[in-house]
């Protein structure tokens, strides 16, 4: 609409003048050499403006030809990049579809039309990495290291097919340059924080944290959480020789992180050392009500060394009542009561967990009660020895697969830092037909046997059989076979299938299986 009244305006104001010209009628003369031309000044001006439309008309033309051939190689070298970012597009399209033969076209078709654009290297390398051709990758992803703009993008690169290779240094550098060079760059930070973490170098760990959380790389409380693991990882490797040390590093994880176990159970520990028993004892309930947690109720429990059985099971009924009467806690009773030998009250204690599948550690329990009352012997401490060899399991440490009875700052697999947490494993059982108890089993030790190949990430499978005459005269224990954990990298048996194994020991290993709840 603007236009229309721009054009109009303009009309207007050129008829303005041409009528302003025909009221006021004049000659104009041109004399050159020897000549005299007059004319009208409305002819003239109309002789002006047409010679200036006939000049303007040949620049053109004079410009045109000059500029043909330029012309030419420019619409030849946009028609020739056009089908190059059609290619490029179309290649990236393919590796994301995983279609390693039309990557590899569209890749070299990208290489020819447009060369060595970043873009281009780059769907070269992913094309030979889903292809399998690591070489390739390689070298396409060191040719863009080798250019300035792209050099972190091939870092990258390199960084992933060295972790691919199992070549840890060569990541390890890889990732340790592209955070000099661009410190906010994630893959890198994360890189260099678990490289650090699994070689124990906490103090480098601690600033690779904070340089990450002033970057705007983590949030806070991830920032305060893995600092929290840190310190707590300082405290306690110096815990048995630095103990002021370790006191100082791990109270400030403690008030980073109060619901960190590991962090409450060695304050708790060092602060009982001092004598400071009121804190330590803020410090394990705090933890406990958030994380009811059976290293928690040792400490708290063990707080005053000499404390009587009975005291012992005061404390316990404390944690019980702050955590509303957990699991653990009704454990820690139970555990407590036995070693007061008030065999009812752990009983009692105990009753609650034995209603829905009884765990590992409940009938353990259950039986160190029978034995301690009613003596090693008993058919009911028999019974609850072979109902722990088929129980669910209990919660352990679990990071990346590896199930472990104590806590570790980092993962073993991957270096990954705080990846333990407490839960149950897996409780896959497959349970052998009942046969006739005839013949009597020949007593033996209990057999780890492999019951599958290892493909060198995950361990073989194996299988936990324990045939014990002790037990009893019922059906032989059924076969355990614990279900295949990703991530997993030692060979051997799995950890968890060796301690239920050990649950399945004659009753005189029940008192000592129990002993480690309390």
């Amino acid at each position: 609409m603007w236009r229309a009244l721009a054009f109009l305006a303009l009309l207007a104001l050129a008829a303005f003048g041409a009528v302003w010209i025909a009221d006021r009628p004049g000659t104009v003369t041109v004399v050159w050499n020897g000549y005299q031309i007059g004319t009208s000044l409305a002819v003239a001006l109309v002789g002006v403006i047409a010679a200036a439309i006939v000049l303007g008309l040949l620049w053109a033309i004079v410009r045109g030809v000059i500029g043909l051939p330029e012309a030419l190689v420019r619409g030849s070298a946009e028609r020739r990049r056009a089908k190059g970012l059609s290619a490029l597009s179309r290649g990236m399209v393919a590796v994301g579809s995983g279609d390693p033969l039309a990557a590899r076209r569209y890749a070299g078709d990208a290489e020819r039309l447009l060369g060595s654009e970043p873009l281009t290297l780059l769907l070269k390398a992913q094309a030979a990495q889903i292809s399998g051709d690591r070489d390739a990758a390689e070298s396409a992803f060191q040719r863009m290291v080798d250019d300035p703009e792209t050099r972190v993008l091939g870092l990258r690169g390199l960084f992933v097919e060295a972790r691919r290779r199992e070549d840890e240094t060569a990541a390890r550098a890889y990732a340790t340059e592209a955070a000099r060079l661009a410190p906010s760059v994630t893959w890198a930070n994360e890189a260099l924080l678990e490289a650090q973490s699994a070689d124990g170098d906490w103090a480098a760990a601690l600033e690779t944290i904070e340089r990450r959380s002033s970057l705007g790389l983590i949030d806070k409380a991830t920032a305060r959480r893995q600092r929290a693991v840190l310190l707590t990882a300082i405290a306690g490797e110096r815990e048995a020789g630095e103990p002021e040390l370790a006191g100082e590093r791990v109270l400030q994880a403690v008030k980073l992180a109060p619901d960190l176990v590991p962090a409450a159970c060695i304050a708790g520990r060092l602060l009982a050392r001092r004598g400071d028993l009121k804190k330590a004892a803020r410090i394990a309930e705090a933890a406990w009500k958030a994380n009811p947690h059976p290293d928690l109720a040792k400490v708290y429990l063990g707080l005053r060394p000499g404390d009587s059985v009975r005291d012992r099971l005061a404390r316990a009924e404390t944690l019980a009542k702050l955590s509303s009467w957990d699991p653990e806690a009704r454990l820690a009773v139970a555990q407590a009561a036995l070693d007061a030998r008030d065999y009812g009250r752990a009983r009692e204690a105990a009753k609650p967990l034995l209603a829905d599948r009884p765990t590992v550690r409940a009938c353990l329990m259950m039986a160190a009660i029978e034995e301690a009352e009613h003596g090693a012997a008993s058919g009911q401490a028999r019974e609850w020895l072979a109902r722990a060899a088929r129980a669910p399991r209990d919660p352990v440490w679990i990071a990346d697969g590896v199930a472990s009875d104590t806590w570790a700052p980092v993962s073993p697999v991957t270096g990954r830092l705080d990846a333990f947490a407490w839960r149950e494993p897996p409780n896959t059982l497959v349970a052998a037909p009942a046969v006739d108890p005839e013949p009597e089993p020949k007593p033996s030790a209990p057999v780890l046997a492999p019951a599958g190949p290892s493909d060198g990430l995950n361990p073989p499978r194996a299988s936990v059989t324990d045939q014990n005459a002790s037990e009893s005269k019922a059906a032989p224990l059924p076969t355990l076979v614990p279900a295949p954990t990703s991530g997993d990298k030692a060979d051997g048996p799995d950890p968890v299938s060796a301690g239920m194994a050990a649950a399945a020991l004659p009753a005189s290993g029940a008192e000592r299986a129990v002993r480690r709840i309390g």
